[in-house]
């Protein structure tokens, strides 16, 4: 593995990490896998390089610092609030760039004000790349998850399809998708006439048992990831699921969402706006993102440079509600991005709730940046 050199602007990064007040740490090179395969989500899952250790455990090369910095929070049994900084190598396949870079940024751990530390996040994010890329109009693109799990509850689908537009959020053509079979479902195939038989009787115990029957027979059960209980519960979900229709009016709704494009100044105006006329109560996500534009106006940040689009995520699944990027104007590069992960610690072990914000530096494209 050869290492590559750290670029020449990683002090002006950790002095202003130092003047934020976080304590720098470090993980290992080599993680447990399982975090992320779990959590991490398909994008990286795909792209990360895995190993093995003597005992057969499932090993990776570090692909991102935000899951190892937070096992290394719960490991050493830290209270909170807690600021945490980083810059090191990570490891996963890119499409564009090399697949071994650095990467440097901040996790702010269980600060219970949300919205000031969303504000912190994303005016820290700023300032640091403002200090490393001077000269430069930066642009920040920011999209809020929990708004969207809002929009698509009020909706009234059921909890399987809402799950899977949740887990698609920020992956458009994966979305778009999942709309299109919800706009013209597809009949399920496949299935034995005893097994439809049993789904259409409702008759789960039934079902269960001819599950695990056929699973003895073949032999496949000492080998099953899930047991026939988990299975027959699967089948008649995606037997609802399949027979769900997204009525016309829900799915311009809908559309008409995933379509706002608009200055964070006029954001808010513009979602009490489109949830008043589409009759949907999104309460608490509203008030949530409207407490974080105020907070991001106390503290400081310039709103000008930030864009409010609705469709817009993160190919992380740990995102739970704000998600943003920052780049620069003119350009198609994107130096930076982060988001907040509530339900990350509490996933990785954690005893109790931490809620939980942070961001990410791409070393590399940043240093293009400065060449250019």
């Amino acid at each position: 593995m050869a290492l590559i050199n750290l670029p020449d602007f990683s002090g002006e990064l950790l002095s202003e990490f130092a003047a934020r007040k976080t304590e720098r740490v470090d993980t290992p090179v080599i993680q447990p896998a399982e975090p992320f395969l779990d959590i991490a989500g398909e994008d990286l899952r795909r792209r990360i390089f895995m190993t093995e250790s003597e005992t057969g455990a499932s090993l990776c090369l570090r692909p991102e610092f935000t899951i190892p910095v937070c096992l290394r929070h719960i490991e050493s049994a830290t209270g909170t609030p807690k600021r945490y900084s980083y810059l090191g190598e990570v490891f996963r396949q890119r499409r564009e760039g090399g697949n071994e870079f650095y990467q440097a940024g901040i996790e702010d751990l269980g600060d219970i004000n949300i919205a000031a530390a969303d504000a912190r996040a994303i005016g820290d994010a700023i300032g640091v790349l403002a200090r490393v890329v001077p000269g430069k109009q930066l642009s920040v693109t920011l999209g809020d998850q929990a708004v969207f799990e809002a929009v698509v509850q009020a909706l009234g689908l059921p909890l399987g399809w809402q799950k899977r537009l949740i887990h698609a959020f920020g992956n458009m053509s994966q979305l778009e998708a999942l709309l299109a079979n919800l706009v013209s479902p597809q009949s399920v195939t496949g299935l034995s006439d005893e097994i439809a038989h049993l789904i259409a009787a409702d008759d789960e115990a039934a079902l269960v048992a001819h599950i695990d029957a056929t699973m003895q027979a073949t032999g496949y059960s000492t080998n099953a990831s899930r047991s026939p209980l988990e299975i027959a519960r699967r089948l008649k979900e995606k037997l609802i699921l399949s027979e769900t229709r997204l009525d016309d009016a829900a799915f311009r709704v809908l559309e008409e969402f995933l379509s706002l494009n608009v200055p964070l100044i006029n954001a808010s105006a513009a979602l009490a706006g489109f949830a008043d006329a589409a009759g949907l109560k999104l309460g608490n996500a509203l008030a949530r993102f409207d407490g974080r534009v105020a907070a991001l106006a106390n503290a400081g940040v310039d709103l000008a440079l930030i864009d409010y689009r609705a469709a817009f995520g993160r190919p992380l699944d740990y995102y739970t509600g704000l998600v943003f990027e920052i780049g620069v104007q003119g350009t198609s590069a994107v130096l930076g991005g982060g988001g907040r992960f509530d339900r990350l610690m509490t996933f990785l072990g954690a005893k109790e709730r931490i809620p939980a914000v942070g961001f990410s530096l791409w070393l590399d494209r940043i240093e293009a940046e400065r060449a250019a």
